[in-house]
């Protein structure tokens, strides 16, 4: 899963990026001190694996893993090409997934690129410059299924659909808002825009705010419901604050705050409900394993994310839940009491399941 850190400059993105990801890319007061996208990779901590490396003692636990791209800071007319903005479209065409960092937060040492705090003004900003993308995109789609169509009518049917979209861009509205049936979406999903890409608004909020939820966080909140996206409070100095500490000390400075956990847990498990993504695991003296797939993928599939040749040659899986193995104590004695299943090409993957793969090429 790659997320793609986007937003106006000086929003803390950057500080964002090296809290979560450890690194050390450039945080500075002035515009556009990201020019180059960084990139870093964060492994996704899974109790789970732990658990199951307690009962295999293998020689290596591998974590599912989040890819998070830090892009240089969005300005009014970059759908134009002005500031940085073809190589920010460029980049985020590549995401899974947009954190759309919001400023909500005073600063005397950190200047805005449009004035005060205004996370609506901020939000539409980056919005239009997106739609605006889409828009030509969508426009060269319309005019040609306008020719097609003088050969095949069903291409008239998809010049209309196309066309109420393009009215739907032309209002400010991204593409992941648009109202539309089941088959209908199949066919807009063929047009890779950039307002379709599911969105985390991350609030990042003075540490005041962010403790009390106080301040712009509920008008983010509402914004986000309207457009079908996520809305995630944040205090990305704290999550810098926290990532400086050693291990020992992380748990009781986050409890002096009166918080469970810091940002990085939250920020995956909003990601994976965003995407409808899940975890299943495999277990062995080799290794233990996390697999992400989306929710709803059948056992052949899920085989595939480990290998091309467990896909092509499935014959079954055998499986059981996380817990039940937990329960029963050792692989060994949960086949003993009968809860290893042997599953077939419809089996749907469940969250947690522990697998092995059968297969013949």
């Amino acid at each position: 899963m790659k997320l793609g850190i986007v937003g106006l400059p000086n929003v803390g993105k950057s500080t964002l990026f090296n809290a979560l990801t450890g690194a050390k890319a450039e945080s500075a007061n002035y515009l556009y001190s990201t020019i180059e996208p960084n990139v870093g990779s964060v492994p996704v901590h899974d109790e789970r694996l732990d658990a199951l490396a307690r009962l295999y003692n293998p020689r290596k636990i591998v974590p599912a893993v989040i890819e998070f791209v830090d892009i240089a800071g969005l300005a009014r007319g970059a759908s134009k090409g002005e500031g940085l903005g073809n190589k920010f479209l460029a980049v985020i065409r590549e995401v899974d997934a947009i954190v759309h960092v919001v400023r909500c937060f005073e600063s005397d040492d950190v200047i805005f690129a449009e004035g005060g705090i205004d996370p609506a003004r901020d939000i539409e900003i980056i919005n239009m410059e997106l739609t605006l993308s889409d828009m030509d995109l969508v426009s060269r789609r319309i005019e040609k299924a306008h020719k097609l169509a003088k050969g095949d009518k069903k291409f008239a049917v998809e010049a209309a659909l196309f066309e109420r979209l393009l009215q739907h861009l032309d209002a400010g509205l991204p593409a992941r808002s648009f109202d539309c049936a089941p088959e209908e979406q199949g066919l807009i999903n063929t047009v890779p825009m950039l307002s379709a890409k599911p969105v985390i608004y991350c609030v990042n909020m003075d540490e005041a705010g962010f403790i009390a939820r106080e301040g712009h966080l509920k008008q983010v909140e509402e914004i986000a419901a309207r457009e079908n996206a996520q809305a995630l409070p944040l205090c990305a100095q704290l999550e810098a604050d926290i990532g400086e500490l050693p291990p020992e000390d992380r748990a009781l400075f986050l409890a002096e705050l009166g918080l469970s956990e810091p940002g990085l847990p939250r920020l995956v498990q909003t990601s994976y409900k965003l995407l409808g993504l899940m975890s299943f695991l495999t277990a062995g003296t080799p290794e233990v394993r996390a697999w992400t797939v989306k929710q709803g993928t059948k056992a052949p599939r899920a085989a595939g994310t480990i290998h091309s040749d467990l896909e092509r040659g499935f014959i079954r899986a055998e499986v059981i839940a996380f817990d039940d193995l937990m329960a029963a104590g050792s692989m060994a004695a949960a086949k003993e009491k009968g809860i290893v299943r042997l599953e077939g090409k419809e089996y749907v993957m469940r969250d947690g399941d522990v697998v092995l793969f059968r297969f013949n090429v």
